[in-house]
């Protein structure tokens, strides 16, 4: 079975990191990119590979919307298609890079690696609430399966274990009210809601002695990985409009980098400290321990390496599920077609 569901979108990059008139190359889905900035405000990307002779187009220049191999300096647009040549004679037709439809939205670089002509932006999940002012969005690279990934994200009970430093949730999570919901457009939802339990000593200072809080973790999963977090805290009692601080909401942006490796794009508060404690979170606790879970499983299937199943896995195994199903349905439709 394939490893990736090819006719979905996946993010290739926020907009920030491809700089105007400029161009960024990066591995995506075990194979290499070029992603570049147009003159209209739109983007390109191609398959980082002049189709002559093999070397990075990356390696070239981008001018008038146009990529130029460095190497023999035919020159390639939007869709790929050779448009300049320096030798005598038309542009040779037959050198065409592979152009996938790549879309602006949500601050993010949307691309579509499968049938172009399925390409509907339409289907790009709503992450409208990353366009706020006052946010830093940043990328790390872990080295474990996407996957992995999204079993961590979609399991926040883990946080009482390896977040304790820097979340500090009093073990809240395990007076859950858990449920697992999924919607007509193929959202998965992992939600915990807590109510009148001890408060996460990061917000103590907020409240009067003994008080007790609403907390809940509702996280929302897009095939083939892309998870939006909303954490709420409100005071014990009050239908959760006492809030003690604005309800959050968060990306956790997941593409496979290799089989082994994944781009993690998310956001925080653009000041020191919240740079710090994302860097806490996500740097020194979640990445070694998804990268530990991926050295020990090495280059074994997921499911013979006979995983147990715990309830709170529920979100995960689900979001598992979804994918073989899709794998399963793109194979039963390229062998039939």
């Amino acid at each position: 079975m394939p490893e990736y569901v090819p006719n979905l979108w996946y993010m290739a990059a926020w907009d920030h990191e491809v700089p105007e008139g400029g161009m960024v190359s990066r591995v995506l889905l075990d194979e290499q990119w070029v992603i570049g900035r147009l003159s209209d405000g739109g983007y390109m990307m191609l398959a980082d590979r002049c189709p002559h002779r093999f070397v990075p187009l990356s390696k070239g220049r981008l001018e008038g919307d146009v990529v130029h191999c460095h190497y023999h300096g035919l020159g390639f647009d939007r869709t790929g298609a050779c448009v300049h040549s320096p030798f005598p004679g038309p542009p040779p037709a037959h050198a065409h890079a592979r152009a996938v439809p790549i879309v602006h939205r949500h601050r993010g670089l949307w691309f579509w690696p499968g049938d172009p002509d399925r390409a509907d932006p339409a289907l790009i999940p709503d992450f409208a609430f990353v366009d706020r002012e006052g946010m830093h969005r940043s990328r790390l690279v872990i080295r474990g399966n996407y996957e992995l990934l999204t079993d961590n994200l979609m399991d926040l009970t883990h946080a009482e274990f390896l977040h304790v430093k820097s979340f500090g949730v009093n073990g809240s999570i395990f007076s859950w009210r858990q449920s697992v919901l999924a919607d007509e457009g193929g959202a998965i939802s992992n939600n915990w809601d807590m109510e009148d339990v001890a408060a996460p000593m990061w917000a103590a200072a907020m409240l009067r002695e003994g008080q007790g809080v609403d907390q809940w973790l509702h996280m929302r999963w897009h095939a083939p990985a892309s998870m939006a977090l909303t954490v709420g805290l409100a005071r014990a009692g009050t239908e959760r409009k006492d809030m003690v601080v604005p309800q959050m909401v968060n990306p956790h942006i997941v593409t496979p980098e290799t089989r082994s490796s994944s781009h993690y794009f998310y956001d925080h508060e653009a000041t020191p400290e919240a740079e710090a404690l994302a860097r806490q979170v996500f740097v020194e606790e979640d990445a070694p321990m998804v990268e530990a879970a991926q050295e020990a499983l090495g280059d074994r299937d997921f499911w013979d390496a006979r995983p147990a199943i715990l309830q709170s896995d529920a979100g995960a195994i689900r979001a598992r599920r979804r994918l073989m199903q899709m794998r399963g349905a793109e194979l039963a439709e390229s062998a039939a077609g």
